[in-house]
Parts: structure tokens; sequence; C-alpha cells
């Protein structure tokens, strides 16, 4: 990516899809290049949570909701360190933000950041081209990085796809840290870091949790050198295909029947540990408004997503497989995707979306009291 800060309000811009189609706007943060798979977000608040949100390394989001800015960005609600989005593409960017909260203006975070980004264009007809067609690579492109269709789309195609993207020690920890217990102590967790969010050890911290973050590399002895009453796997970039030692790690877990509990990229790590397969979506789920049911409780809850790969495992039949059976708990009442597994003769489970809801609904909160719960029957 290169970036330079002249005249982001007024520069021309544009962005061009893998298939060719362009759409033509103005900059909106960093003036430059930047390229990344294109998908779409329906959020129609919590912009900020999103762009720090590492899953999002190496995409560019697109957000459905035509007005974006306008509570402007403060030092409380990111997910990480730093906006992770490669690009960023809004139709109608606020001109003033408008919050008690608000330190500064999201154009002046982008900037500040060096993302690039569009805005001015038409996102309703490029969220529709993207659920026509898939998500795919994508290129913006603004002030004097612009040139030919030709020449910018023949950059855009010698990007790498995001199928085959192994990316979750990118944007992990690279130290282990710990996450004291909200009031008393009632377990240790480890957690592998493949692109945590930091509310996650937050809503754990919250239940009694002492949080070890270690990371993507972690091994088996590194998880239990912290002698943990549970382990937990947590959401993150890339293409699950490609998880190999997370996957071997946490089958040593599974053989140590420890208290397991896995998010979204660790649902996927949980499904390919119990010999399922995984797979590309056409063009993901990605937003706060995603409904899903608990098969276990019948209960129906409104859930925040981010994820482009999911678990292939029957939904109509309970599994066999090397730690005993295994079943689909939740799934999208939208298309039928897998979103969470469970093992009914030892203590793990996972599911695909994001209980810890930041931003989002928080119908299911009940998770993180579910992992407490078979860390209490184990003790016990």
């Amino acid at each position: 990516m290169t970036t330079s800060t002249r005249g982001a309000a007024k520069a021309p811009a544009v962005l061009v899809l893998e298939d060719g189609r362009a759409f033509r706007g103005r900059a909106y943060g960093a003036v430059g290049e930047t390229f990344g798979e294109a998908v779409f977000s329906t959020g129609m608040t919590g912009y900020q949570e999103t762009l720090t949100d590492p899953s999002y390394h190496r995409q560019v989001v697109v957000m459905t909701a035509p007005h974006v800015g306008n509570t402007g960005v403060n030092d409380e609600d990111p997910e990480s360190g730093r906006i992770w989005v490669s690009g960023y593409v809004v139709r109608d960017p606020a001109r003033v933000s408008s919050n008690w909260r608000s330190q500064r203006s999201l154009d002046e975070e982008l900037e500040r950041q060096g993302v690039v980004g569009i805005s001015g264009i038409d996102t309703r007809a490029l969220t529709r081209h993207l659920r026509e067609r898939g998500a795919m690579r994508v290129g913006i492109f603004s002030g004097d990085a612009v040139a030919d269709e030709a020449t910018l789309l023949a950059k855009v195609q010698a990007q790498p796809q995001m199928k085959g993207a192994n990316l979750s020690a990118e944007v992990a920890t690279k130290e282990t840290y710990v996450v004291p217990a909200i009031g008393a102590k009632k377990f240790t967790v480890a957690a592998v870091d493949l692109g945590i969010k930091g509310m996650t050890p937050h809503r754990m911290a919250e239940r009694g949790i002492e949080v070890h973050v270690l990371p993507a590399t972690a091994t088996a002895e590194d998880i239990y050198a912290v002698n943990p009453d549970g382990v937990f796997f947590s959401n993150g970039p890339g293409d699950p295909a490609t998880a190999d030692g997370p996957v071997a790690v946490m089958q040593a877990v599974l053989e140590r029947k420890t208290p397991l509990f896995g998010i979204c990229f660790g649902n996927q790590i949980l499904g390919r540990a119990l010999g399922f397969g995984t797979y590309k979506l056409k063009y993901g789920h990605r937003g706060i408004n995603q409904p899903v049911q608990d098969r276990t409780t019948g209960k129906v809850e409104v859930t925040a997503h981010n994820h482009g790969f999911a678990v292939d495992a029957p939904l109509d039949k309970v599994s066999d497989t090397p730690y005993g059976r295994a079943e689909v708990s939740h799934v999208c009442l939208n298309d039928n995707v897998v979103e969470g597994l469970q093992l009914l003769d030892q203590p793990a489970f996972s599911v695909q979306y994001h209980p810890e809801a930041a931003a989002g609904p928080h119908d299911a909160a009940y998770l993180f009291d579910r992992f407490v719960s078979l860390m209490e029957a184990e003790r016990a």
C-alpha cells in the first residue's frame, strides 16, 4: 500500500474489481492505492469495531449502510491496537461527526493510519454485484495512483486470492500477555490468539477468568504451562485449510479432554480437528444482524458475524469423531450454514459467530457462561 495525505477530501478515486467492473468516486481517508478481497458488512453501526477487527486483515470492507462516520472515532471502542481492513468503501461519509465520546472524525483516523478508502459510489450496486458474483479481489486507487482501467485491472488481478491465505500469525500477538479477572479469580484460561478481539478476554474476565493470551504459534506445551482450567481458540483471518498448526494443537487439547471453547476461526479449527472439511462461502456473513438458531434449545438469536469460510458438517445426524460424538449445535437461518459445533462425550464446543458482540447484539453472551459451566463441572 502506498499512501499520501494531500488533498484527500477532493482527490478523484476509482475502485476496480477483478472482473473488470469499476466505480468512480472520491478519496476517503488516505490517498494512494490498496488491494484486498472485496466484502460487504450489513451493520448499521459499530464501524470502529469493524475496522479494528483483525479478522478483516487483507479485506476491503464495503459498508451497506449509506451514512458512515456520524459518531466519529474514540479511543475506547477499538478491538485491537490498529485498523486492520486494507481498504474502506462508503457511500455518504459524515461531513461532521457528532457524539459526546467523539475525539476525531473517521476520515481523520483513516488518514492517520494510512487506510485508503473511497466515498461517493453506489454501494448498493456494488453490494448487489458482490452478492451475485461473490467476494473477489479489488483495488482502490486515488490521487496520483489513478491510471487507465486496464492498467489498474492488471494490478488487481496480480494480487493473491483469499483462498489458501495463511494470515493468523500476521495479526496475532507476538508475546503472551495476561488479562486479569475482574473481581475474584475463579479460573485460568489459555487463549490462542488467531486474531482475537479485545472484547473477548474482557467478557471472560467479567466472569472471574484470568486469561493468558498466547501467540498463534503456541504449542500444547505452551498452553499447559499456564495450568489452564479451559482453553480458548479465537477468531481470525484467512483460510482455515492452511491452519495445520492450530489444528494439531487443538487435537492435543481434545486428547486431554480440557474444557474447550472456540469462536469463528476457532470453530473452523474445531471442525478440522474433528475431521470435517471447510469451504469458502460465496460472499460470507458480515454484519451484526444475522439470525442463528441454537439447536440445543430452539432459541433464535440475532448475532454478529464476520466469516468468509465455513465448516462442512452434516446437519441431520450425530457424527462419530476420534474424540467422541459431535453434532451441529447452531445453524444460520438465512442459508443453513453451520454456525456451531459441540462434542457430546467431552467438554468442547464452538460457534462461528461473535458472542462478544462488539459492536452488536448480546443475545449470545450466554455462551461464555456455558464455557464457565464446563470448567465448573470439570473441577467438580
